[in-house]
């Protein structure tokens, strides 16, 4: 059917290439930096990144220049689209959004730049589900009701092994007070009005995830609701989370694990695990 709408996003939306293959969704990267060497970070190796934040290296993330946006949306108002969403990380994590507005007010169609407050799979689940309304011959208006409904109403539960990472990239928000505890207390996270928040703290990491597991579980509840594990460098234990969740969460429509994107796992850190729980 042909598509009047088009979907764009960023990669922290963590959604495996043959899915956006598939829906038709333009993803476009935001860019890591190790030492002195920037590439898109889906030409970042994970082991590569993972070795330099272990080794102290300086690492940063870029927001995409204005270009790639222009020459993403330029190409799809060629193809005949009438709408372009786009669809994106946190303003208050990333200038992401920023750099999309800035290169919508350039292109001849009209271009409805969504900022999610949110991150991760929040944000995929979004894209996916709007793509789907478009690719069924929705319009603008039901599209964009679509994700807005999806990101609004998904939960971020982040375990971090550690705050320093997300302190040295400055993202650390108002997680910022957890600083300095004692070293076995592990905090748990969430996004609060697009800003990285503490949920909970407990006492060692199995006490932890365990807390985040109940916390999945019960914002869940009785809904249909798809459910995201993400990890960055814990696929193990980001596996084992997905069983306890198959067993404690009666009306799952998706599960998935994934790893986040590079640009993500540059600020939480290796160890870090995530849920998503994303009411359909």
């Amino acid at each position: 059917m042909y598509r009047r709408v088009a979907i764009v996003t960023d990669s922290t939306a963590c959604l495996p290439e043959q899915l956006t293959d598939r829906l038709g969704i333009e993803v476009v990267q935001i860019q890591v930096r190790i030492g002195d060497h920037t590439d898109d970070e889906s030409r970042i190796p994970v082991p590569e990144l993972v070795s330099a934040m272990r080794s102290n290296v300086p690492v940063a993330t870029i927001p995409p220049d204005p270009n790639a946006f222009f020459w993403t949306y330029n190409e799809l108002a060629a193809q005949g689209v009438r709408s372009i969403v786009s669809v994106h990380v946190s303003s208050r994590q990333s200038a992401t959004v920023e750099a999309a507005k800035e290169a919508a007010a350039k292109v001849r169609v009209p271009v409805h730049v969504i900022d999610t407050h949110t991150c991760g799979m929040s944000i995929g689940y979004a894209v996916q589900a709007a793509a789907k309304v478009a690719e069924a011959g929705g319009n603008v208006e039901r599209v964009l009701a679509t994700a807005q409904a999806r990101f609004d109403r998904s939960t971020e539960l982040i375990y971090v092994d550690t705050l320093e990472y997300l302190r040295r990239g400055g993202r650390i928000g108002a997680a910022a007070a957890l600083v300095g505890g004692v070293l076995s207390m592990k905090p748990l996270l969430t996004m609060a009005d697009g800003q990285i928040t503490p949920l909970d703290k407990v006492i060692g990491a199995d006490r932890a995830l365990n807390r985040m597991l109940d916390i999945a579980v019960k914002r869940a509840g009785t809904d249909t609701v798809d459910v995201a594990v993400e990890h960055f460098d814990a696929e193990e234990k980001a596996t084992r989370l997905l069983r306890t969740l198959r067993r404690k969460v009666p009306n799952v429509r998706q599960f998935m694990v994934t790893q986040v994107s590079s640009a993500i796992g540059a600020h939480v850190g290796p160890g870090a695990l995530g849920i998503t729980v994303s009411p359909v």
